[in-house]
């Protein structure tokens, strides 16, 4: 089997970046959850990691590295592991391939620790940029959070629409992650209501 896997940061992301890939594959998993969420917690990648167990698996391909993950050792990990059960993972962004026509590639291993490792760098430059672009817009005036005066009532959140859609799909037994996509909303949302009911 050949699985293309591809990854998003956030639920409003919606991966059409991916769609520019014509290959033809088995299947095709796409998570949105951060890069720094371990890969065998993730709900889609769950499911590869099911079918490269079950040894169904002999591609995988996937955009860049960053895709796996922003966390150095867990893609280092995962690779390994997808190593020993004999899994040619492909990279399409730099044409590589840890086991082309099913022999190691000599370079993958020091290739992929630097690439992740670049990766996870860019994780940290983006929180520091965000951090000290918090910090000028306070210290020239600005306000984090809500209005003042804006906080509405508990009772007055839960009857809106939304919040509604959120309580009925919990209460049918949906995760939060599955509750956030059927409403278009941030799991923080959906555990704000559950925690208020």
């Amino acid at each position: 089997m050949k699985i293309k896997y591809n990854r998003v940061s956030t639920i409003l992301q919606s991966g059409n970046r991916f769609e520019a890939d014509t290959d033809t594959y088995d299947f095709t998993l796409l998570d949105k959850v951060s890069g720094s969420v371990s890969f065998k917690d993730r709900v889609e990648a769950k499911k590869l990691v099911q079918l490269v167990e079950d040894r169904k698996v002999t591609e995988l391909v996937t955009e860049e590295f960053s895709r796996l993950g922003r966390n150095t050792g867990d893609v280092i990990s995962t690779l390994d592991w997808l190593d020993q059960h004999k899994v040619n993972v492909r990279i399409r962004n730099l044409g590589i391939e840890s086991r082309p026509n099913g022999k190691k590639n000599p370079v993958w291993k020091i290739l992929s620790a630097t690439m992740s490792s670049l990766y996870e760098m860019e994780l940290e430059n983006i929180k520091e940029r965000t951090s000290t672009g918090r910090m000028i817009y306070l210290q020239n005036g600005g306000t984090l959070g809500r209005p003042k005066n804006s906080n509405e009532s508990m009772s007055k959140f839960l009857a809106k629409p939304k919040s509604k859609r959120i309580i009925h799909y919990l209460e049918m037994g949906l995760s939060i992650r599955e509750v956030a996509k059927q409403v278009d909303a941030s799991p923080k949302t959906i555990m704000k209501v559950k925690k208020l009911i």
